[in-house]
């Protein structure tokens, strides 16, 4: 398990002065790229690949509030992969300093091509660094039938 702690400041709080709704995203984001980094892909890197990281979907669940000046640590792992890559599953939980469990992210993962802007391929290079990746005790290698699971078409207005 990835982990990293962060203290929360004043503008990290909302109108009910507990930690927004946006910053448990902001703070997931941050967790990926350190994540990221620490493995040896950057985004100059990733762009070597011509890739680029994407969130296709998030969703967070709410056990516990999280206050000003408390200090939280974010956890990352991957709950699912696609064989090819394409597709991963990351788990992020909150935690306050003694290990209780303050929230759950879960996020849909992908690797847009730069050049197409369309969903991208990855290199078995990139491929072989993702499986080493932390997982989580129930991961599972993800099939079209969980992909669909994520699948929504847009529907415009008339």
């Amino acid at each position: 398990m990835y982990t990293k702690k962060f203290q929360i400041r004043w503008n990290d709080l909302d109108a009910n002065q507990h930690m927004g709704n946006s910053k448990y995203i902001e703070f997931m984001s941050h967790t990926r790229m350190s994540f990221f980094n620490e493995q040896n892909l950057d985004l100059e890197t990733m762009n070597s690949y011509g890739l680029g990281p994407i969130v296709l979907y998030e969703q967070i669940y709410y056990f516990k509030e999280i206050h000003l000046r408390d200090t939280i640590i974010v956890s990352l792992e991957v709950s699912g992969m696609s064989k090819d890559g394409r597709f991963m599953t990351i788990i992020h939980n909150f935690y306050n300093q003694e290990g209780k469990n303050l929230a759950q992210g879960e996020m849909f993962f992908s690797w847009l091509n730069l050049q197409t802007r369309k969903l991208g391929i990855v290199s078995e290079e990139l491929l072989l660094k993702m499986k080493l990746f932390p997982k989580t005790k129930t991961f599972k290698i993800l099939t079209k039938e969980d992909l669909k699971k994520y699948h929504l078409k847009p529907i415009d207005l008339p």
